[in-house]
C-alpha cells in the first residue's frame, strides 16, 4: 500500500494498525497523520512501546502515558486510583486519537490493560474508551519480553483481546525510504519470505572484510559480549575512574527480582570520555530510555558526593543523579526499592535495544544468536551493504517466527483488500465528519493558519542557539508541543527554555521574581519582548502550586532542595497529591 492510501485511511478514524518492512516509511507516515490532527485541533496521544521509539515520535511510552507501569494486571483498587490522578485522567479524557508505535514489542496482556484502562476513565465499553487507535510497527522486529516459558503466540499484540476488539484496518506499506542499495533490500526481503539466497548469503559473509571507521557501534546478541567490549573500551580512556554503587532497600527476595531487572549495573564504573546510554525514562529532566552520550565530567553534590555530567548527542548537557526502581504493594508502598546512576555504557550495545534506531554503519555479530528475528532486527538498521562489518551469523540469524510469517501473509491480504476500497474513494466528507466528532475545525483558514504555524519549523536554521531557535519558534505563535514537535524536543525541555527567556526578559524589564518564603502569584505575564500570556495557567493552578511552594518551605526537609536552593519538582508534585505532572508544575513556577 502506498503512503497517501494509508493517510487517506487513517484520515477516516477507522483504527489502523500500520506495518511493512524496516525503512518503509511507518513513522513518516505517522508524523505526516500527526501535523494532519494538529493542523485541525484534534488532541493526540504520541506513544511508543520503548523509549528509544518514543523519542522518534517525540512522545512518552504507553506504559507512562496510560499509567498501566509495569503491572501484569489492574484490579479495581488499581483502575480507581489511576482515575483519581487528576492529571492522568484529563490528558486521557482530552485525547481522541492514540498512537501507540512499535507495537510489536509491547505484549498482549499489556495492550489488554490499556484497553482496560481506556475504557474505565472515559466509562465507556467502547474499544479503547472510543478512541482513534493506531498501532505500528513491524512484528518481524524481536517480541516482546515475556515469562519464562511464555510463547510468542502468547506475547505477540495481535493475539490479545483487545486487537480483535479493536478491528483494526491494516495498511501494509510496500515502498522502501531507508535502505539506499537494492541489495539490502532484496536481502531484508528474502528473509521475510523465509527464502534467502546462496548469493545474498556470499554478499553478506563478504561484508567481513570490509574497512569501516574504529569509532561505529557494535552490536551483539548477547549482553556478555556487549559488556566484554564496553570493559574493553574504559580501560583505554585515561584519567580517573569514578564508582558508583547501587543502594537497595527492603525484602530481600524483591530487590533480587529488581537487580536482574534493571537494566542499570549494581556497580557502574565511568570515567571521562565513556560512551553511555540512559535506562530509564525521565521527563522531567529530559532523557528517557535509549538517550546516548558521553560522559564529559564530574560535579560534586553534598548529597551523592559527585555525579557524572552526560553530553547527549543533540548537544544538551546534563548533570546525572540517582535514579529509583521499586516494587509497590497494593497502597502504593515501596517494598523493595534499587537506587544507581541510570547509565550503562554503549561502545557496544545489544541486538534488542537496536531497535528503532538507523545508522549508517555497524559492526554486527550474529553468530550467537539464539532468538529467530535477531538478525532481521540487526541489518535493517542499516542504510547499506557499505555500512556493515558482518563477523558471523548462524543459519537462526536469517530465520524469523514462523507466527510472524503467518501473520504478515495475512496482513497483506487485509491491506491488499483495504487498499482496493480506498485507494480510488473520494473521502472528503468522511475526514471532515472525523474532524468534527473529535472537536477539531475544519475551517479552512483556521487549518492554513496551523499548518504554517507547524511549518515554521523548517525556517530555523542551525546556527542559532537552542535558546534562540525556541525564542523564534515560540514568537511566531508555536505552542508548547508545537515547538517540541518542531525541535524534537522533550516538553519539559521547551518549558525550560520559555523559563529562562522569561527570567531573561524580566531582569531586562527592571522585574525579579520573587525568592522569599512568602511567594506570591506573579501578575505579569507581558515581559520584555515576549507575550507569555498565553501560556500562562489558570489562576487555579497558580493558586494550587503556589500553596506547595509554601508548604515545601515551611517544612524545610533538607531532600526536598536542589543543592542550589531551588525546590525538587518531586517535592511539589507530592505535596500535590500528584493531581498535576511535572510539567503543569513547572510550567506554573514560571509565574510563581
Amino acid at each position: 500500500m502506498k503512503q497517501s492510501t494509508a493517510l487517506n485511511i487513517l484520515k477516516s478514524g477507522k483504527n489502523v494498525f500500520l506495518t511493512g518492512s524496516a525503512g518503509a516509511g511507518k513513522t513518516y507516515t505517522l508524523n505526516q497523520y500527526i501535523e494532519y490532527l494538529k493542523a485541525r485541533k484534534v488532541p493526540v496521544a504520541v506513544t511508543a512501546s520503548t523509549g528509544i521509539a518514543a523519542t522518534h515520535m517525540n512522545g512518552m511510552t504507553i506504559h507512562t502515558w496510560s499509567g498501566i507501569g509495569i503491572k501484569d494486571v489492574l484490579t479495581d483498587h488499581d483502575l480507581k486510583n489511576l482515575k483519581d490522578r487528576k492529571y492522568l485522567r484529563d490528558h486521557i479524557e482530552k485525547a481522541q486519537v492514540l498512537i501507540i508505535d512499535e507495537i510489536s514489542m509491547l505484549h498482549a496482556r499489556q495492550l489488554d490493560l490499556v484497553n482496560q484502562v481506556l475504557k474505565y476513565i472515559k466509562d465507556t465499553d467502547e474499544p479503547f474508551g472510543g478512541m482513534q487507535v493506531i498501532v505500528a510497527g513491524d512484528f518481524f522486529q524481536l517480541p516482546p519480553v515475556g515469562k519464562s516459558g511464555e510463547s510468542n503466540r502468547e506475547k505477540f499484540a495481535f493475539m490479545s483481546a483487545a486487537w480483535l476488539e479493536a478491528g483494526f484496518s491494516i495498511c501494509y506499506l510496500s515502498e522502501q525510504h531507508r535502505q539506499q542499495d537494492n541489495q539490502l533490500n532484496i536481502i531484508l526481503n528474502e528473509i521475510r519470505l523465509g527464502q534467502i539466497s546462496q548469493h545474498s548469503i556470499k554478499t553478506l559473509q563478504s561484508t567481513q572484510q570490509q574497512a569501516l571507521d574504529s569509532d561505529i557501534t557494535r552490536l551483539f546478541t548477547h549482553n556478555v559480549d556487549v559488556d566484554q567490549i564496553n570493559e574493553q573500551h574504559l580501560d583505554g580512556l585515561k584519567g580517573k575512574a569514578h564508582h558508583f554503587h547501587a543502594q537497595t532497600d527492603g525484602n530481600e527476595k524483591l530487590v533480587m527480582t529488581l537487580t536482574s531487572s534493571v537494566r542499570a549495573p549494581q556497580d557502574l564504573m565511568l570515567k571521562k570520555g565513556a560512551k553511555v546510554m540512559f535506562v530509564k525514562n525521565n521527563f522531567e529532566e529530559g532523557y528517557i530510555n535509549g538517550s546516548l552520550g558521553e560522559v564529559i565530567g564530574f560535579s560534586k553534590d553534598d548529597e551523592f558526593g559527585e555525579l557524572p555530567e552526560v553530553k547527549l548527542r543533540d548537544g544538551t548537557k546534563m548533570v546525572v543523579s540517582p535514579a529509583e526502581w521499586s516494587i509497590n504493594n497494593e497502597q502504593g508502598k515501596a517494598i523493595a526499592s534499587f537506587k544507581q546512576i541510570p547509565l550503562r555504557h554503549a561502545w557496544a550495545i545489544t541486538v534488542h535495544k537496536s531497535q528503532g534506531m538507523t545508522l549508517e554503519a555497524a559492526e554486527i555479530d550474529l553468530s550467537q544468536t539464539f532468538e529467530k528475528g535477531q538478525g532481521y532486527v540487526a541489518l535493517s538498521r542499516l542504510k547499506s551493504l557499505e555500512g556493515l562489518r558482518l563477523l558471523g551469523f548462524n543459519q537462526k540469524a536469517l530465520e524469523l517466527d514462523s507466527l510472524a510469517m503467518k501473520a504478515d501473509q495475512r496482513f497483506q491480504q487485509l491491506s491488499a483488500e483495504a487498499e482496493s476500497i480506498w485507494q480510488d474513494r473520494d473521502t472528503t466528507l468522511v475526514h471532515d465528519d472525523f474532524i468534527k466528532k473529535c472537536g477539531g475545525t475544519t475551517n479552512p483558514k483556521d487549518i492554513a493558519r496551523y499548518e504554517k504555524r507547524l511549518k515554521q519549523k523548517a525556517g530555523t536554521g542551525i546556527s542559532a542557539s537552542t535558546l534562540e531557535q525556541t525564542r523564534e519558534l515560540y514568537e511566531k505563535g508555536l505552542d508548547i508541543e508545537e515547538i517540541a514537535l518542531a525541535r524534537s524536543l522533550t516538553i519539559a525541555t521547551v518549558i525550560n527554555h520559555l523559563a529562562k527567556l522569561y527570567e531573561q526578559a524580566n531582569t531586562k524589564s527592571g522585574g525579579s521574581k520573587s525568592n522569599s518564603k512568602e511567594t506570591n502569584v506573579t501578575e505579569t505575564e507581558n515581559v520584555g519582548e515576549l507575550n507569555f500570556e498565553r501560556i500562562k495557567p489558570q489562576k487555579e493552578v497558580l493558586q494550587a502550586v503556589s500553596r506547595a511552594v509554601k508548604q515545601v518551605k515551611k517544612q524545610n526537609l533538607p531532600e526536598s532542595f536542589n543543592e542550589d536552593g531551588s525546590i525538587r519538582l518531586r517535592s511539589l508534585v507530592d505535596a500535590l497529591n500528584n493531581e498535576m505532572g511535572y510539567n503543569d508544575v513547572r510550567l506554573a513556577l514560571m509565574f510563581i
